[in-house]
């Protein structure tokens, strides 16, 4: 009788645990979404160090005048439950026309309110802090975010204390190093290969003037709300001179979620797409196909898969969009006012009109809002021509 109580006490026991155990994974799996639009809303760019030139001879020929600014302004929604309105200003790098002496460094400086929509009434919503500081860049194209030089003030969300929600200021820290000037020579000629999974074969691009955005312990900053952690990213997302597109072969998000160590890694590629008519009309388009965790979440295949058409030399199926995987597809697109270069040749682009319509597929509010603050912070070599 002793036993038998003993084994049921412990059954119970066992049980109770079992419960509490599936309560802490259900904790700390966060909803996954999918949905159009989950990142949307519009951006204007003018870009016056094209228009605004260094009339007074002391500066290397062509270059902007020292009060001529890119300026980004935006109104963006993303997750449904965030908003970031404001401006980036973006100041460019200037030297002397006969020693190259820097007369002004390159910097990024932000001003964007945060606010955040009730959950459960997105009608409601409250501003609740700043996306504000700036972020020095140097000679080489270094992006340094933790800066402690004279005058710097380093990039930061601060958070407001707003009803029970109780306010924070978060860093922002780590280094980018930056995508410099179109390779030549040698290093013009280095392929490059990218690899994904299409219908359970590995399919590859091969790419042969490729230049970086190398994440170097990139921190992003907590915000704006406590579910939006911390998080530190590494890898790169090359650019490729000749089609205008990006690629990765693995940037890693690591950040910490009600106590559980999560890293995602994303994969894929930004297609470049431009309208035939784009000299005249400047239409083109960012066409998403980011994948997350793709190696840990390909479908199983089955004998069909030996049959599938899909050439591991077959370019295009590089930019298939695969909806069996979380990923992040949709469009950045751009109307740009195209004006005559101040040399002869292309026209250059002054000003963007600039739309954003991209889709979560299974992706979590904490993968959006990651992705979003990575795409801000390299807001001027996304946005060059």
């Amino acid at each position: 009788m002793y036993r038998s109580r003993v084994s049921t006490l412990l059954a119970i026991l066992s049980s109770l645990l079992g419960l509490y155990m599936a309560g802490i994974v259900y904790a700390a799996t966060p909803e996954t979404i999918t949905e159009n639009g989950f990142i949307s809303g519009t951006m204007t760019i003018d870009f016056g160090t094209r228009t605004n030139l260094d009339k007074t001879g002391s500066l290397a020929e062509g270059s902007p005048a020292k009060d001529a600014v890119d300026v980004y302004e935006f109104d963006l929604n993303v997750a449904k439950t965030t908003e970031y309105a404001g401006k980036i200003i973006r100041k460019p790098r200037l030297v002397s026309r006969i020693l190259g002496k820097e007369q002004q460094r390159a910097e990024l400086i932000y001003d964007v309110n945060l606010a955040v929509r009730n959950p459960k009434n997105l009608e409601q919503k409250k501003v609740v802090g700043k996306w504000v500081g700036s972020v020095l860049i140097d000679d080489k194209g270094v992006y340094d975010f933790s800066s402690e030089a004279p005058g710097s003030n380093p990039l930061r969300m601060a958070i407001d204390t707003v009803g029970t929600a109780q306010g924070f200021v978060s860093p922002f820290g780590g280094k980018i190093f930056g995508k410099g000037g179109e390779k030549k020579g040698l290093l013009a000629e280095k392929i490059t290969e990218y690899s994904r999974f299409v219908n359970g074969k590995s399919v590859k691009v091969q790419v042969k003037k490729s230049d970086p955005l190398q994440f170097s312990n990139l921190v992003l900053a907590e915000g704006p709300a406590k579910i939006y952690p911390k998080t530190i990213v590494n890898g790169n997302l090359d650019y490729d001179y000749d089609t205008g597109n990006w690629y990765t072969n693995g940037i890693s998000f690591k950040y910490t979620l009600d106590g559980v160590e999560v890293e995602d890694i994303v994969t894929g590629s930004i297609k470049w797409v431009e309208d035939p008519n784009r000299k005249t009309n400047g239409k083109g388009q960012y066409e998403f196909n980011l994948r997350f965790n793709e190696t840990k979440n390909k479908p199983v295949t089955d004998e069909s898969a030996a049959f599938s058409n899909t050439s591991a030399e077959d370019e295009e199926a590089f930019f298939a969009v695969d909806t069996s995987v979380p990923a992040m597809t949709g469009t950045i697109a751009f109307v740009d006012k195209m004006s005559p270069s101040p040399k002869a040749g292309e026209p250059i682009v002054t000003r963007s009109e600039v739309t954003y319509n991209l889709n979560a597929n299974k992706l979590t509010k904490q993968q959006a809002v990651n992705l979003f603050k990575l795409w801000m912070v390299i807001v001027g070599p996304t946005n060059d021509e």
